[in-house]
């Protein structure tokens, strides 16, 4: 039903409904369910060319199951901060990790981004972060090294001496910036292309189009990561107190 999970019969029809080329919105009204369910859905699973109901319903099973055998809370461990709900935290993380993992990332490398990310402070160590995410220092390190390596993270080491992982209202930025400049690197490639290959000729046309090309896209970047870049240390508004909403609402 509405709010359940996804029964297999349910995600035979995410299928059927891929390969007939329709969107998420339609899938969604068909089943009944939210349009972010069947989003979620598929790009936890592979995305909408790779999809496979099956293979969906067992790695589903296999998540649940791993939760189930998660150990307990131990006594004292503070609850979740801000009153959150522990289980859709935890579902929100895997979700995000899937969309890094399209993204090109190693699945390890993922997990660990994600939850650097969805920490307030977006700074953890390296023990904190093998707690959280159940798996060894040495995978961790294995992560970080490659983030790092792609301005995706920094690190530095707080009053007791550890090393932090952190990423801070710039990482993004930075990494956006990387990409644009990785992404010139490419025409510069290209064009070299074009004097090897003969200018004039089909091949060196074909370069030189990918090079003037990916010369704009890189450009448009660049400039749309400068002109943005304020958003990223743009602070949330407080949320109104609930009281004073109340208040508002009954004197209006």
């Amino acid at each position: 039903m509405p709010g359940g999970r996804l029964t297999q019969q349910e995600r035979q029809q995410i299928a059927l409904g891929l390969a007939d080329g329709l969107a998420y919105a339609e899938i969604a009204r068909r089943l009944g369910r939210p349009t972010s369910t069947v989003t979620r859905e598929v790009i936890r699973n592979g995305g909408p060319a790779a999809y496979r109901a099956d293979l969906a319903h067992r790695a589903t099973e296999h998540r649940a199951h791993r939760r189930r055998k998660a150990a307990p809370r131990a006594p004292g461990t503070p609850p979740q901060a801000h009153g959150r709900d522990a289980e859709a935290v935890r579902a929100y993380e895997e979700t995000f990790t899937t969309v890094f993992m399209h993204q090109g990332l190693p699945t390890m490398t993922a997990r660990v981004l994600a939850g650097l990310y969805t920490t307030d402070s977006g700074s953890l160590t390296a023990a904190e972060l093998a707690a959280r995410l159940q798996v060894s220092p040495a995978s961790v390190s294995k992560a970080v090294a490659f983030l790092e390596s792609q301005g995706l993270v920094r690190r530095e080491r707080d009053e007791r001496r550890r090393e932090r992982y952190i990423v801070d209202d710039d990482v993004m930025y930075q990494s956006t910036m990387a990409g644009a400049r990785g992404t010139a690197h490419l025409a510069e490639i290209a064009r070299q292309g074009v004097g090897v290959l003969g200018a004039g000729t089909p091949a060196a046309a074909r370069l030189e189009n990918i090079a003037r090309f990916v010369d704009f896209v890189s450009e448009s970047i660049a400039r749309a990561a400068d002109q943005a870049r304020e958003i990223l240390h743009t602070k949330p508004e407080p949320a109104p107190d609930a009281g004073v909403t109340a208040a508002r609402g009954a004197a209006g």
